[in-house]
């Protein structure tokens, strides 16, 4: 990512590129109204944008006009862009809407247009912007906290178009030396930490990719779970191609007598083999169609589990025609590869053999084969169940896991932070009334404001201990960091260890207080030193003695990642202290921290009986006040994990889709071994085998298979364990719960596969057997 001057900077130094677009990277929002219609704002998605940003991808509007680059200047009036979407939900078509003043973070801006239909930005994510605003504009918006011309503020991504015969090749080395040119002279990096800048130099480098799919985030984010899920689908196919083989094998095998007679009148084995092929092929590609209806629904099925929170997700589940593509070849490969090799079985049959009768061999030169294929199932089958135990064992540790606070009876709002304009007293006393306003509120015991609520952010600063040596940029000497009014931590249920809780004492009238947990402890102490009335700052050594220790609270988990790790080291400073800096990005740093955006509430109310009390309250103390999302921190804590619901849940259905595959497998060569063994199994029961006996031997056949598959496939799962282990929580890749769950499936349902037809072959009547061709 890069500030807007790096941005301007590489805009020159390209000129290959027809135009170079930047855009805010992450996601913004701003508080909404229409001026003389609306009287409550309402959060929308937004993106500032550089002038050219719509020109650049090749967009026009759908009505109005897009930004262009004279709406991007310092003094021009401010303007914004509206998606189609929020055109449609939120302002239901109005076309009056273009040309209308909208009042954004207490500022006029004019709707100038609206974005075409199918453009949901440049970045494939759910919930895409719902209004575009010029960059200039930031500062508007944004106030002191302002990141337009922060220097080392990496804020934007850059994409650009390339003119018609031009290349990027070299481009990469040649941004690259700018890029670390401008980071030593012009970066604004502060003098200390300029030789850790230096230092660190070779690994700052300009990259050149195709943007044509946009920015994929959704690849980065959800790459590992994808790869996950695509082996799984790899091995429930592999158990269908050997079911079909098997069940192929088993029709070759059946028809050898019919065979061998065309064989012997005329017909050549090429006719055979031709017309197995164009059955097969035939059932294939029914097979390929339906599937695609299926992974249509899966597909779907997908998108609601690991985005049953989003508002809105551009993503269509209809197939394209690359998919349609690799469909059909795969369907097409399928039918060939296992409709060839049953009738090439069928043609190297023996006359005398196969013209003996169905009912008495008990073996054939396919059985090997029949055998082999139902044991590779039973493997495979193994391995995904106990994969898909481990997920679910996982995911289900990563929820019930010790956040560090209390989850019952804590309901948390995600606000979207008051206007920018708004001065520290101004925010000081909004606070205070927003705090007597929630605690007045009927059902409810408690409540705490902060900057952010858990699990939704993470900020994090270098940490300056008074009294230590100055760490370096690439040393662990980072720590994260919440501010948060008084009694927010005593009403999270987050305990004191040692030292105190923050008081109504602790304010603008007091020196700089701050409580940390037990992990900030652990890193920037010894064992031997006591923390409690240290001081310490944040990045720079001159401010190491900004905050005095007050406190020592107990590990709690507030980063929206990194669930699987211990908690980080975390500090927590006071919403009525300001710390006065005399540094400019410290400064910025400090005022953003205190527009808060998270509210917690100690209360056993349903959201849905709290949300309209609560909106009507915001907004009778200030209309910009509006609430983003309101969960209890149950729900927030399961929403974290969507990801790994989702893969849990799909490799927990993929594993019982090849569980019910192994027992069609082992069903259906169990039946045909009944089959073929018709003949002996009457000669058995003639000479005084009872029920019992058949259902026996019937049994030990068909669980000699099974057995074979468990001491394979155990083996094959404890390395599948191995692959997946970054997923897992509190679960090794040899959990034996795991293991006995997929043995004992398997079992079990191999069990009742194989007693059907045992007990269809007990029932026959012995002359009836010993009368079988």
């Amino acid at each position: 990512m890069f500030s807007y001057p790096l941005y301007e900077r590489l805009k020159t130094e390209t000129p290959e590129f027809e135009e170079v677009a930047a855009f805010q990277a992450g996601r913004g929002q701003l508080s909404v109204r229409r001026e003389g219609v609306e009287t409550a704002a309402r959060p929308l998605r937004s993106e500032f944008v550089t002038g050219n940003y719509f020109s650049t991808l090749g967009i026009a509007a759908f009505g109005g006009r897009v930004l262009t680059p004279e709406d991007d200047r310092p003094a021009a009036p401010p303007v914004a862009v509206l998606s189609h979407r929020v055109w449609q939900t939120a302002y239901a078509s109005d076309p009056s809407v273009i040309g209308s003043t909208f009042i954004l973070e207490d500022h006029p801006f004019t709707v100038i247009g609206v974005a075409p239909p199918g453009f949901f930005g440049e970045t494939l994510q759910s919930d895409p912007p719902d209004i575009w605003v010029p960059v200039q504009q930031e500062p508007l918006i944004d106030g002191e906290g302002s990141l337009l011309r922060q220097s080392i503020a990496a804020w934007l991504r850059v994409i650009g178009r390339l003119r018609p015969g031009a290349s990027v090749e070299g481009m990469p080395s040649r941004l690259t030396a700018v890029l670390r040119q401008w980071i030593q002279q012009d970066s604004g990096y502060p003098a200390q930490w300029m030789p850790d800048v230096i230092r660190l130099l070779p690994r700052q480098v300009v990259n050149i990719v195709p943007a044509g799919a946009g920015v994929a985030v959704m690849r980065e984010e959800y790459g590992r779970s994808l790869q996950i899920l695509l082996s799984v689908c790899g091995l429930v196919l592999l158990i269908a191609c050997a079911n079909v083989a098997n069940l192929q094998l088993a029709r070759a095998v059946g028809r050898r007598g019919l065979t061998v007679v065309r064989l012997a009148v005329g017909a050549t084995r090429r006719q055979i083999i031709s017309e197995a092929l164009t059955e097969s092929i035939l059932l294939a590609i029914g097979g390929g169609v339906a599937g695609l209806l299926v992974a249509m629904a899966a597909a779907k099925l997908l998108l609601e589990l690991a985005f049953h929170s989003t508002h809105f997700l551009p993503i269509s589940t209809a197939p394209s025609v690359p998919v349609l593509v690799f469909a059909f070849g795969l369907s097409l490969l399928t039918g060939i590869v296992f409709g060839a090799a049953p009738a090439w079985f069928a043609t190297r049959t023996d006359p005398a053999e196969a013209l003996r009768g169905s009912g008495r061999g008990g073996g054939d030169r396919s059985s090997f084969a029949r055998h082999t294929l139902l044991i590779i199932q039973a493997a495979l089958s193994v391995v995904l169940v106990a994969g898909a135990t481990m997920l679910a064992r996982s995911l289900d540790k990563l929820q019930q896991q010790d956040f560090g606070y209390k989850i019952q009876g804590r309901v948390v709002l995600g606000l979207h932070n008051p206007p920018a304009a708004y001065t520290l007293p101004r925010l000081a006393a909004l606070y205070r009334q927003l705090e007597e306003h929630l605690n007045r509120l009927p059902g409810v015991q408690g409540s705490g404001l902060a900057l952010y609520n858990p699990l939704t952010d993470n900020w994090g600063e270098l940490v300056m201990i008074a009294g230590h040596p100055a760490p370096k940029m690439s040393e662990e000497a980072g720590a994260s960091w919440d501010r948060v009014s008084a009694d927010y931590l005593r009403n999270f249920g987050i305990p004191i260890l040692r030292g105190r809780y923050f008081t109504q004492a602790d304010n603008e009238t007091t020196a700089p207080v701050a409580i940390v947990n037990e992990a900030f402890v652990k890193r920037f102490f010894k064992s031997d030193e006591e923390p409690l009335d240290q001081h310490f700052g944040l990045d720079l050594p001159e401010y190491a003695g900004t905050f005095r220790i007050v406190g020592i609270v107990r590990d709690a988990k507030f980063a929206g990642y990194g669930f699987n790790r211990p908690a980080r080291p975390m500090f927590y400073v006071p919403l009525a202290q300001t710390v006065d800096y005399p540094h400019e990005l410290m400064k910025k740093i400090e005022l953003r921290s205190h527009f808060i955006g998270g509210i917690m509430l100690v209360t056993d109310l349903p959201t849905g009986v709290l949300e309209p009390i609560l909106r009507k309250t915001l907004a009778d103390i200030d209309p910009n006040l509006t609430i983003t999302s309101i969960r209890t921190m149950r729900q927030q804590v399961e929403l974290s994990f969507d990801q790994e619901r989702a893969v849990a849940s799909l490799a927990g259905l993929f594993g019982a889709v090849a569980l019910g595959l192994a027992a069609v497998g082992l069903y259906g060569v169990t039946a045909y071994s009944v089959a073929r063994r018709t003949n002996e199994i009457g000669i058995r029961m003639a000479l005084g085998a009872d029920r019992a006996k058949v259902i026996r031997l019937v049994l030990r056949g068909a669980f000699n298979h099974v057995t074979i598959g468990l001491i394979l496939g155990l083996p094959l799962a404890v390395g599948a364990g191995r692959l997946i282990s970054s997923q897992l929580y509190g679960v090794s890749s040899w959990d034996p719960i795991a293991l006995s769950v997929a043995a004992g499936a398997l079992a079990i349902c191999s069990f009742f596969a194989a007693m059907i037809p045992a007990t269809r072959a007990a029932s026959i009547p012995p002359m009836a057997a010993l009368r079988t061709e």
